[in-house]
C-alpha cells in the first residue's frame, strides 16, 4: 500500500530545512510520498521549497495561494495525494513526521486491512496543556456521545476510502475532531500509539499562543461541535 503523508505549512520557512531532513528517510521508501502544503504562506516558504525539494525526489509541494484555514490546507493535500493510505501531521517539529512509520505497523499487522483509523497520543506535554486536553476531551465526549480523547494529537492515518466518505469537512482546526469523530461514528477500529510532544523548532504556534488564543480556538471548536451534533440529529 502506498502512503501519502500530508504536512500543512503556514509561514514555516525556518522549519522547512529541518522538516525535510526528518522526512528524508521516509522519502527514500518507494511506497511513501510526502506532500508539503504551502498553505498560503506570506514568508519566503515558496522560495525555500523550490530550492530544497529537488534534493528529496519523493517529496513534493502543493500551493494554496491564500490561506483559508488549517483544515483547508490539509484537504488540499489529501485531494492531491496518490496513496491508498493517507495521513497528516504538523510541520512545527513538535511531533516527528517519522511517527507515521510506527502508525503504519497497525495497518500491516492487520493483514493490510485499511478499514482502521490510527492516531497518535501525545506524551511529555506541559501540565497546563494536559489539563486543557482533558477538558476538551470530556466536553466532546459528552456532547457527541462518543469517546474522544486527545483530539488534536498527530499523526492521523486512514484509508482513501474513508476520506472519500467525508461530507462537508471543516476548513479550520476542527478537521482533527471531524476525522476522529467520523471514524468513531463509522465504527472503525481506532488504534492509538504514544508520540513525544516537544517544543516548536522555530516560530510560534498559530493558536496556542496564550489563553485568549486558546479561548478563540475553544469557541470555534465548540461551534463546530454543536453543528456536528445537529447533523447527527437530522
Amino acid at each position: 500500500m502506498k502512503l501519502s503523508l500530508i504536512i500543512p505549512c503556514y509561514n514555516e520557512a525556518a522549519n522547512l530545512p529541518l522538516l525535510l531532513d526528518r522526512c528524508a528517510s521516509l522519502a527514500q521508501l518507494p511506497d511513501i510520498e510526502v506532500i508539503l502544503v504551502d498553505n498560503g504562506s506570506t514568508d519566503n516558504s515558496p522560495e525555500v521549497l523550490q530550492a530544497l525539494l529537488p534534493k528529496y525526489p519523493h517529496c513534493r509541494t502543493v500551493r494554496v495561494p491564500v490561506n483559508q484555514g488549517y483544515g483547508f490546507g490539509i484537504l488540499s493535500g489529501l485531494n492531491a495525494a496518490q496513496g491508498d493510505l493517507l495521513a497528516w501531521t504538523h510541520a512545527d517539529m513538535q511531533t516527528d513526521p517519522k511517527d507515521v512509520m510506527r502508525g503504519l505497523e497497525f495497518f500491516t499487522s492487520h493483514g493490510n486491512n485499511k478499514n482502521i483509523y490510527v492516531k497518535g497520543k501525545r506524551i511529555k506535554r506541559p501540565l497546563a496543556d494536559v489539563i486543557f486536553t482533558i477538558g476538551m476531551s470530556i466536553f466532546e465526549t459528552c456532547l457527541l456521545k462518543t469517546r474522544l480523547w486527545d483530539i488534536n494529537a498527530q499523526p492521523n492515518m486512514f484509508s482513501r476510502e474513508f476520506f472519500e466518505s467525508w461530507q462537508n469537512p471543516p476548513h479550520d482546526f476542527s478537521l482533527d475532531l471531524y476525522a476522529y469523530f467520523t471514524a468513531r461514528n463509522q465504527d472503525l477500529p481506532v488504534y492509538r500509539f504514544p508520540v513525544e510532544f516537544g517544543e516548536r523548532a522555530h516560530g510560534i504556534s498559530h493558536w496556542n499562543v496564550n489563553w485568549a488564543a486558546k479561548m478563540k480556538f475553544i469557541r470555534r471548536t465548540m461551534d463546530f461541535s454543536f453543528e456536528l451534533k445537529k447533523r447527527l440529529s437530522k
